[in-house]
């Protein structure tokens, strides 16, 4: 028998912790001497307490982790919880790894800043194009807002036009505007050239864009994750050649292999002379 402080140590847990685990019932000693009140805990019990520490890393609630190591919940039951957890845990890690992204990229822009080469902006007109496009809100214009929003507009929109025998004939072309609904949200359309009849039906949107006469353009090369320092060296660009932006960027993707650090996207922000 161990006392609560060796149990404690052995199990590589804090006294508080199991006193706490006694009170709920989810572990209690194993012999508690009844003058003294002193909790003893048995070898044997390390077994549990690696599994309620195990599920509880998971982020089972403690009624949960009770429910599982009393087998009061069957192995497919338990399954199911399992993989859902597994879920969380991947949608955790893709959103902390999409933050590091970020980070990066604002680091760059920070360490870049004054330095950023500006030589290849060009300032063309665009011409009107036709689209076809989906459209969805993000919550912002960060990129960690759009990424999740505008990723599976693509990939509904490429399967729409499959079945409706649409082949596109140019490259994709993101655009964004202010959301009806204010706040900071954005409207996000994710489209690519089409040469189809224009249409405006509920499952597809085939339009022209207009044209843009003066737009301000600059290359990204990188996933759009990181594209913070092209987009801040373009904007620098601006505001230091006499120009002013007039809208949000266009984002042309000019190629778009399978490895993501090897897109090549142009952006084009339309600007006029101040």
């Amino acid at each position: 028998m161990f006392t609560i402080g060796d149990f404690a140590r052995h199990g590589r847990v804090s006294v508080r912790m199991l006193r706490h685990y006694d009170a709920i019932g989810l572990l209690r000693p194993a012999h508690v001497d009844p003058a003294t009140g002193y909790r003893h805990y048995s070898a044997a019990q390390l077994s549990r307490l690696n599994r309620v520490i195990a599920l509880k890393e998971l982020g089972f609630t403690l009624q949960q982790v009770r429910d599982i190591v009393d087998e009061k919940v069957g192995t497919e039951e338990l399954r199911g919880m399992l993989r859902l957890r597994r879920a969380e845990l991947e949608a955790t890690v893709e959103a902390v790894a999409a933050r590091l992204v970020q980070v990066e990229a604002r680091l760059r822009s920070i360490e870049s800043e004054g330095h950023m080469p500006t030589d290849d902006v060009v300032i063309k007109r665009v011409p009107a194009v036709r689209v076809a496009e989906l459209t969805a809100t993000a919550a912002s214009f960060d990129p960690q807002d759009i990424s999740p929003v505008i990723t599976p507009l693509y990939e509904e929109l490429f399967r729409r036009l499959d079945a409706a025998g649409i082949t596109p004939t140019g490259p994709g072309v993101a655009y964004y505007e202010d959301a009806p609904e204010g706040g900071g949200a954005i409207s996000v359309h994710a489209s690519v050239q089409v040469s189809a009849p224009p249409r405006d039906g509920d499952d597809l949107r085939i339009l022209d864009l207009p044209p843009i006469d003066h737009a301000a353009t600059i290359v990204h090369r990188g996933p759009m994750d990181a594209v913070v320092p092209t987009a801040q060296a373009l904007a620098h660009w601006i505001d230091g050649n006499g120009y002013r932006s007039t809208g949000y960027p266009r984002e042309i993707t000019l190629e778009c292999p399978e490895n993501r650090a090897e897109w090549v996207t142009e952006l084009q922000t339309p600007v006029v002379q101040v």
